[in-house]
């Protein structure tokens, strides 16, 4: 579950005010607005990543996770360009939270082959990032994403800037994470054909208030 509680955010001299909404536990959120309303304010908040609560609260299944550091929220994140470790190989992108949190090199080994497998990048576990297709980068990103088991999901445009069959396989992807894997998405997009392939619940900002609803057409 993804839940906001009156939050109000600013970053630089852009803000926004009381904004509440909840995504079920489970649910694929879809989160939509024009270009620079926030919305990637919105998800960095939610990850901790950027220091852009003025007050209000953030609960992720049922915790308060406003003030907690990144790493203690359980979430797994995904940003538009992929943000892959260019120096690391694509096995050590994948197993890098792992590391952080001390699991034995067999259990990670375990892990990383498992999210290898289901992403379809075993090959790939050797290489560096560099020279990887768009298609292939998203893979290693979900990858890396998921290799904590975090209960939630955050993607901003992810499938922006690929090919129309390297999107459709992607969205196909996320698909089946989702019908597999026991995590709550929440999941930024412009594209309304990749919101009704993907979406459970609509969520609009617009005026600088999210508004949940059906998507529009």
């Amino acid at each position: 579950m993804i839940q906001l509680e009156n939050l109000c955010l600013r970053n630089g001299s852009f803000e926004l005010n009381d904004l509440s909404v909840t995504i079920a536990n489970g649910s694929y959120g879809i989160l939509m607005g024009r270009t620079g309303c926030g919305k990637t304010t919105i998800l960095e908040a939610i990850c901790g990543l950027r220091p852009h609560v003025i007050s209000g609260t953030i609960w992720l299944n049922n915790i308060d996770v406003t003030r907690l550091k990144p790493a203690e929220r359980g979430i797994g994140y995904v940003p538009q360009d992929s943000a892959l470790f260019e120096t690391m190989s694509i096995f050590d992108n994948v197993a890098f939270a792992l590391n952080l949190r001390n699991w034995t090199e067999a259990d990670i080994q375990k892990r990383v082959y498992e999210l290898a497998e289901l992403m379809a990048i075993t090959k790939l576990l050797d290489r560096l990032p560099f020279g990887l297709s768009g298609g292939e980068a998203k893979r290693v990103a979900l990858a890396r994403a998921l290799a904590a088991s975090p209960g939630v999901l955050c993607l901003d445009e992810p499938l922006g800037a690929l090919d129309e069959q390297t999107h459709s396989e992607i969205c196909d992807l996320l698909v089946e994470l989702h019908r597999e894997i026991d995590v709550t998405i929440l999941h930024i997009t412009h594209s309304s054909d990749e919101a009704k392939r993907l979406g459970e619940t609509f969520i609009r900002l617009e005026g600088g208030q999210l508004n949940e609803g059906h998507l529009k057409e």
